[in-house]
């Protein structure tokens, strides 16, 4: 199993937003759109092995975290407004105190918090994507990891503190600065490339 946390600061977390504004009225979710994209799409299938969690900070309704599943997902398409579409169908669903409901096959929505997820996956290996971090090429991937990075912002103080109480392996995918989908495609091409 692969994890990826994608924490989404501005994010909604009520489905009142407008499909034609995901960049804005959304708080930069075209950003998570991209992420949940690059998590699961190969040419001709889905990455049947990963789990998104995508942690959504902005809005009225925060915190919430909706998690795709690529076991048993559906109705995931390669463009980004019929994902954004999924992720907002998730967002009018009433999210339960305790828990998550299924909106559609292989999404899911709960009140959980960042905090919340790392603490419901401890016990696997955090790994922090980060720019000074450890260079990917030289680092022994474990067998059940779980990767975090921020939206197009970095990882608040808090953030990394919860983080850093888990002692994560930190590393970086590179000399520049990518987009978040980005880190999410090298880090799947390293591991192809390590399992091939």
């Amino acid at each position: 199993m692969i994890s990826f946390i994608v924490i989404g600061h501005r994010a909604a977390t009520t489905g009142d937003f407008k499909l034609d504004d995901i960049a804005g009225g959304a708080g930069r979710l075209d950003v998570l759109v991209r992420c949940v994209n690059s998590a699961f799409f190969l040419s001709h299938d889905i990455r049947r092995e990963v789990v998104l969690h995508l942690c959504l900070s902005g809005g009225q309704d925060a915190p919430k975290t909706v998690r795709f599943s690529g076991g048993d997902i559906r109705y995931l398409n390669p463009d980004e407004r019929s994902t954004a579409s999924l992720i907002r169908n998730a967002l009018l669903k009433k999210a339960p105190a305790e828990g998550e409901v299924r909106s559609s096959p292989g999404v899911y929505v709960s009140r959980m918090s960042f905090e919340d997820v790392v603490s419901q996956l401890s016990g696997r290996r955090f790994v922090y994507l980060r720019e000074d971090g450890t260079d990917c090429r030289e680092y022994d991937f474990p067998e059940d990891p779980v990767f975090v990075l921020g939206d197009d912002r970095d990882l608040t103080e808090e953030e990394e503190s919860l983080l850093s109480a888990t002692d994560p392996d930190r590393i970086s995918i590179g000399p520049l600065s990518l987009h978040a989908d980005h880190c999410i495609i090298v880090v799947h091409n390293e591991m192809d490339r390590r399992r091939a």
